[in-house]
């Protein structure tokens, strides 16, 4: 036998009898099958074809040599717009396997695609997008975020289309400081794909790039076909800058819209989200510059309420002060008073010193016939002493000044 694959060279392991078992069998065949072939795409014709109340569909493939039994299941089949009919050429993507109730071969169609109207092109479609798909480009968690205020943009178009107006016109309105950077290339016809696949690369070679548009103004299926190729999708998720897809009018979508970024659905729209709007800007900055204004008021205000909140109590607080020093005063100034010796003499006393200002206290400091002046509680009186000894004897002739 070679090196084929021999079902039997294990036979009878789980067995005393030296055979396989019909479940061994099939089992056996489906994972080899299984483990062999993943996904393909097989065209053929629809041939017995029947939908069940389940809702899922059964039919075969045939062409002229071979025909293979398939299903496609409800959660697959309800995304066709009707079921096709008997001895339509289709396309299908199917996984290959064996039902093993029944021993038989058979593929379990995933996709279904009619080969007229467009079908080969929905197959490469198709096709193109699986294998992106494989590679993580589809995933939403690969999506960059725009930049806020871009400084260089960089366009992928071509020169001719309305498409590159549209986004100029735009950006010039919404955010004229930008600068915008065109790589001119073909976006349809012979040599388009090569072309955008160049620009795309030329663009990663840009110093200072924080942005790039890709795309092209409406036309045909065939027109746009170019931004649905593969190498032309992987280009764009190749691009190092955050980028905008934006191919046709909104109802068309390209692989390119599905790998950049952001899709747009028109170049104007493309260019709307590029950039911001100098307008509202201007107007938020306005409203934020009345908010501050009405907030630095309202602080000024509470400011003003604090200090002279604040001026009172300080008021009130040095009149206090003022008040217990006045009181301290007129107390120590009553201590004094109390003590003076004007007091003293306006109790009938008097107080003599000689002609230097001495006080004369005792007899011994009164010689006769000197002078002396006595000052009483109202004045000083010039006084001669005339004789000393007792008290009564004393005459002080005395004249008033």
């Amino acid at each position: 036998m070679g090196g084929g694959l021999d079902l039997f060279s294990a036979a009878a392991v789980d067995s005393g009898e030296g055979a396989w078992s019909v479940s061994d069998v099939t089992k056996r065949a489906r994972r080899i099958i299984e483990a062999g072939m993943t996904r393909v795409w097989v065209k053929g014709e629809v041939s017995g074809f029947k939908a069940y109340r389940s809702g899922h569909w059964y039919f075969s493939l045939r062409d002229a040599e071979a025909q293979v039994r398939c299903v496609m299941w409800r959660t697959d089949n309800r995304r066709l717009p009707g079921q096709p009919d008997e001895g339509t050429q289709v396309f299908v993507e199917a996984r290959p396997t064996v039902w093993e109730e029944r021993g038989e071969f058979r593929l379990t169609v995933k996709q279904l695609v009619p080969t007229e109207a467009g079908g080969l092109w929905q197959l490469r479609l198709e096709q193109a997008k699986a294998a992106l798909a494989r590679d993580g480009l589809l995933d939403v968690s690969r999506k960059r975020p725009l930049p806020d205020y871009p400084q260089r943009i960089a366009v992928v178009t071509s020169l001719d289309g309305a498409a590159l107006r549209d986004i100029v016109s735009v950006i010039s309105r919404r955010w004229p400081a930008v600068e915008l950077l065109v790589i001119a290339v073909r976006v349809q016809g012979d040599g388009a794909e090569q072309e955008l696949c160049g620009g795309l690369e030329l663009v990663n070679r840009i110093p200072d790039l924080d942005l790039v548009i890709v795309g092209r103004g409406g036309g045909s299926r065939e027109d746009l076909w170019t931004f649905n190729s593969e190498r032309v999708a992987r280009a764009v998720a190749a691009v190092n800058v955050p980028t905008i897809s934006a191919v046709g009018h909104e109802t068309d979508v390209a692989l390119t819209d599905l790998v950049a970024d952001l899709r747009a659905p028109t170049p104007s729209a493309a260019a709307e989200a590029a950039v911001p709007s100098g307008a509202e800007i201007e107007g938020s900055l306005n409203n934020v510059a009345r908010r501050l204004a009405r907030g630095l008021t309202t602080h000024a205000q509470l400011g003003r309420e604090r200090l002279a909140r604040t001026s009172d109590r300080l008021s009130a607080v040095v009149l206090a002060q003022l008040e217990q020093r006045q009181a301290l005063l007129e107390r120590l100034s009553g201590q004094l008073e109390a003590l003076s010796p004007l007091k003293v003499l306006q109790r009938g006393y008097s107080v003599a010193r000689d002609e230097s200002g001495n006080v004369l206290k005792q007899i011994a400091d009164f010689a006769e016939g000197s002078e002396f002046r006595l000052t009483v509680s109202d004045g000083d009186i010039e006084a001669t002493v005339r004789e000393t000894g007792k008290t009564g004897d004393r005459d002080a002739g005395s004249r008033r000044r």
